[in-house]
């Protein structure tokens, strides 16, 4: 008796299991109706061809983007992946850079201001963080201003 059920069961099973993933759609494509339309995007295909463009709408079986002059259709099963353009924060990375930068410099200072004993030659008083601070955090937003500000964030990839 045991025996016969597991003989109807594990067919039974097999087929709900292998129905439900070969139904099963990538979600990850339902990200690419997050875009708005006239963003930037880049889309590679399998054959390797990729396009830049402008994201123009998307549909269950394709996605539309304006690229080399002209709408271009692209079919799902072709599409491998899918990335949006980000804007940079080369402005944010300057400004984490400074404060890095002017801490660094204070730090620095104060241990070199701290060094006014009697037995020492040359006394600073308050001038090495007057001087580093503003130096180490100019030297730091600089820095930051030349971190890498914008790339591609993979939006859907085909599995």
């Amino acid at each position: 008796m045991r025996a016969s059920c597991v003989g109807v069961v594990l067919p039974l099973l097999a087929l709900l299991v292998s129905s439900s993933l070969c139904g099963a759609e990538n979600p990850a494509w339902n990200n690419l109706k997050q875009l708005s339309p006239g963003q930037q995007i880049r889309v590679v295909l399998d054959s390797k061809k990729s396009f830049k463009g402008q994201f123009q709408s998307v549909a269950d079986d394709a996605i539309i983007i304006h690229a080399n002059g002209a709408d271009q259709t692209l079919s799902r099963s072709s599409v491998q992946k899918v990335s949006s353009h980000r804007p940079g924060h080369r402005g944010r990375h300057a400004l984490i850079g400074a404060a890095i930068g002017a801490g660094a410099g204070l730090g620095t200072g104060a241990a070199i201001d701290n060094d006014c004993s009697q037995q020492s030659i040359v006394c600073t008083g308050n001038k090495g963080k007057a001087i580093l601070t503003p130096v180490f955090g100019l030297i730091g937003a600089g820095i930051g201003a030349l971190l890498p500000a914008s790339g591609w964030l993979e939006v859907y990839r085909s599995n």
